[in-house]
């Protein structure tokens, strides 16, 4: 049985190594709000630190290496900009295995967003293999802002033994006010 601590971060990369034109930037993001973490706040251990792939490396040696890093993740945070939906190889891979075979929880956090108060308004964002997941509900989804805290907050309390309640569920207005974002 696999130790599953990891957080798998699943972002649309965009066919392109250049970070400025891609979700990239998101991901990098968070690897500096950990190194930076002064408060001991922000804690995750990156699942695509564990295992060392080259983008050279085959299409089926990228999926092996993915499907051992989500086996070993207790979630998916799934960082969704307006082209994730775009993604139709890498990303549906990621979510159908986290969901299907992994039974993982997603952490879905959106771009440009202060709060998310209302996720089916977000709906035209998602991947079809979110959409299906939720509508069929095997997807048990916490929906997010890609912001700190709450993303702080969802990777400390979600993972395969604790569930979101739905693939609906977000956090409400008093949350986000004890983080201190405005309405």
């Amino acid at each position: 049985m696999n130790y599953r601590n990891g957080t798998y971060v699943a972002f649309h990369a965009n066919n392109t190594s250049d970070p400025t034109d891609s979700d990239m930037k998101y991901y990098n993001t968070l690897r500096m709000w950990k190194v930076r973490d002064e408060d001991g706040d922000f804690k995750f251990i990156n699942s695509h630190e564990k295992r060392d792939v080259r983008d050279s490396s085959t299409k089926e040696t990228l999926r092996r290496a993915l499907r051992e890093r989500m086996n070993n993740s207790k979630h998916l945070l799934l960082i969704i900009g307006p082209t994730t939906r775009l993604d139709t190889d890498w990303i549906p891979f990621e979510i159908a295995h986290a969901v299907d075979n992994c039974k993982m929880p997603i952490i879905a956090a959106y771009t440009g967003y202060e709060r998310i108060m209302d996720p089916v308004a977000l709906s035209s964002l998602w991947p079809k293999a979110l959409t299906e997941r939720i509508n069929n509900k095997t997807a048990m989804v916490i929906h997010v802002p890609f912001k700190k805290e709450p993303i702080a907050d969802a990777v400390s309390q979600f993972d395969f033994n604790k569930l979101p309640k739905s693939g609906l569920s977000y956090y409400s207005k008093d949350t986000y006010l004890s983080w201190g974002h405005v309405f």
